[in-house]
């Protein structure tokens, strides 16, 4: 059901979504076609089909959505404090720190999620998923 929808989120299967999906869309939809490697949508479709935001999770297209942001900071940041486990709320700290990367002057829809390559990235996570391991009692080191 894509008609009158604002938002899809793929993580499933490759070239499922077509164009008339996307243009039943509400006006200015955002697209996130995830699956690996090839997305539910191509990149140029989604944009053919109406959609004003899309991210896919490949390198060669703005906005990659990929565990590659993620998982070097989630890893670096949960190591330092020797972390007991990985829980929800350290992913959600992941993502907050990701999200905070771009300021609000600089969005535009081909940059509403950093590069992997953007170095501050790894640095960002692990701090913020340290931070949270602390608080929570997840960290066995806490300094």
């Amino acid at each position: 059901q894509f008609e009158g929808a604002d938002v899809f989120i793929g993580v499933s299967a490759p070239k499922i979504v077509t164009i008339d999906m996307i243009k039943s869309m509400n006006k200015d939809a955002i697209v996130f076609a995830m699956a690996n490697p090839e997305p539910e949508i191509a990149y140029a479709d989604a944009i053919a089909g109406g959609a004003k935001i899309v991210g896919t999770g490949r390198s060669d297209f703005p906005n990659q959505v990929n565990n590659v942001l993620a998982f070097p900071g989630l890893f670096r940041g949960a190591l330092d404090c020797r972390a007991r486990k990985i829980t929800d709320e350290m992913k959600m700290a992941a993502a907050v720190g990701i999200a905070s990367l771009i300021e609000e002057k600089d969005l535009t829809p081909e940059y509403v999620i950093p590069s992997p390559f953007d170095p501050r990235v790894a640095k960002k996570v692990a701090e913020e998923v340290k931070k949270v391991a602390i608080a929570t009692g997840m960290a066995r080191i806490t300094e």
